[in-house]
């Protein structure tokens, strides 16, 4: 397998989300409210599975290995800017994170800024995903002998395995200090 392959896995799974949320999108305009647990779910998928884990493996592992290549100035530039997109989602997110909590607190006027992020994400991840995908994979992959893509699918594994400690070790520790 290409190292490509489990992100563009990852991907098809975050573009299911999308979907997810564009139906969200549209039960909050009709019904002119949001479901705060609903918010949540989403918050929890964006920050575990596509930004600690996908991007996590993409920041941490691909792009640190790819730092150490003599890139083509295209290509280290596009690895910026994925690095700055990934910026962007995770502020998307806080400002999720913080009209769910205004909502929440009894300011329906927050339920625009959730709308508004929700479609931020609808429309940002298609646009990333599809530079990731198509333009910067298939060039990374050049940098890389057989034996180096190989051990970065190894350390991606190994990654993968951590994250459910990892998710459920942060669960614990926030319950614990809530009681």
């Amino acid at each position: 397998m290409q190292l490509r392959g489990p992100l563009m896995q990852e991907h098809r799974l975050i573009e299911r989300m999308l979907s997810v949320i564009s139906n969200g999108i549209s039960h909050i305009e009709a019904k002119e409210k949001a479901d705060p647990l609903f918010v949540d779910m989403v918050v929890d998928f964006i920050q575990v599975y596509a930004d600690r884990t996908h991007h996590g493996k993409e920041e941490d592992i691909l792009f640190s290995e790819l730092a150490k290549k003599p890139l083509s100035a295209s290509d280290r530039e596009l690895m910026y800017a994925l690095i700055g997109d990934h910026e962007f989602a995770r502020e998307t997110t806080t400002a999720l994170v913080e009209a769910n909590t205004r909502y929440r607190n009894g300011n329906d006027s927050a339920l625009t800024d959730i709308v508004e992020s929700f479609r931020t994400f609808v429309n940002f991840y298609p646009v990333h995903i599809d530079k990731e995908d198509a333009v910067f994979f298939p060039a990374a992959r050049s940098y890389f002998t057989d034996a180096e893509e190989q051990a970065i699918l190894a350390r991606f594994q190994e990654f993968d395995q951590q994250m459910i400690h990892e998710k459920y070790q942060s669960l614990i520790e926030e319950m614990e200090q809530a009681l």
